[in-house]
């Protein structure tokens, strides 16, 4: 009984070296990595388990991102501490790995940028499955965050793959944050000599015969400026589905050129007067 006692012990303490002093493993060790990574994965599952069952459903799907690099992050923080417990020198381990970690550190730099900046959309709650964005001239509706990228889906119906950091370093306008109706608007030029007040009641009167403009706010007209060639009007209205814009926004503009068309309104185009001087030879 000894004898196998002695075998079974000789056996886990058989040494697979690595390279370098203090970086030799036993199997005594891989044995103690699996069963502690194993505990880990139970314990973990457990505790997500019991979290996610006292969440709301969009709140469940924050928390499988965010569980998920937690999750990572634990199963090193284990994996390392296991090994120092082993009696594995993780200096030596780091010092003989040093270059392959900077390498591989710099290659990833990029990657952890993406992780941390998903995890703070979540936690800050900037940005919402269903909110319509622009980043960077690109428009588009929130589909998917993940922890490292966030899908969303162009008016054309095309798959827009944003990486995280992209939050941090550039501007991002929420479309919808604050409700799903948006201000939006058509600008137009008259003619000088054009009769401004029939100009803005057949402004309003393309806004107001579309279907999907409010009515409450009411649609407005601005004057915005003596341009050099025209007089310059915005016309304001409020649309509920913002991301579907440009189809009411060009309906309107051919009910605006029709209406104009009917009243004798002109819509010029830049002119330029040219004078050419000669001069005696």
């Amino acid at each position: 009984m000894k004898e196998i006692i002695k075998q079974i012990t000789d056996f886990l303490n058989y040494k697979i070296p690595l390279g370098g002093k203090g970086i030799d493993v036993t199997l005594k060790t891989i044995l103690l990595l699996i069963i502690s990574l194993v505990i880990v994965r139970i314990v973990l599952k457990y505790l997500k388990k019991l979290a996610k069952s006292k969440l709301e459903q969009e709140d469940k799907n924050k928390f499988n991102t965010i569980f998920s690099f937690t999750s990572w992050l634990t199963y090193v923080i284990v994996f390392s501490i296991a090994l120092s417990s082993a009696g594995v020198n993780l200096s030596a381990v780091l010092v003989a790995s040093s270059a392959l970690l900077i390498g591989i550190g710099l290659a990833l730099q990029t990657f952890f940028q993406d992780i941390i900046s998903g995890v703070f959309i979540i936690v800050d709650k900037s940005v919402h499955v269903g909110d319509i964005i622009e980043l960077d001239d690109k428009v588009g509706r929130v589909e998917e965050i993940k922890l490292r990228t966030t899908r969303a889906v162009t008016i054309d119906n095309k798959v827009l793959v944003i990486p995280n950091h992209k939050y941090l370093s550039n501007s991002l306008y929420n479309w919808t944050q604050n409700g799903t109706t948006t201000r939006e608007n058509v600008t137009v030029g008259v003619a000088y000599g054009s009769d401004v007040a029939l100009v803005k009641k057949l402004l309003l009167q393309a806004a107001n015969e579309h279907p999907k403009v409010y009515q409450h706010p009411a649609p407005m007209v601005l004057f915005e400026n003596f341009g050099d060639s025209s007089l310059d009007f915005k016309l304001i209205f409020t649309l509920n589905d913002s991301f579907q814009a440009l189809i009411p926004k060009s309906d309107i503009r051919f009910r605006i050129d029709e209406l104009f068309r009917e009243h004798n309104v002109s819509i010029p185009f830049p002119q330029r007067d040219i004078h050419i001087i000669e001069k005696n030879k």
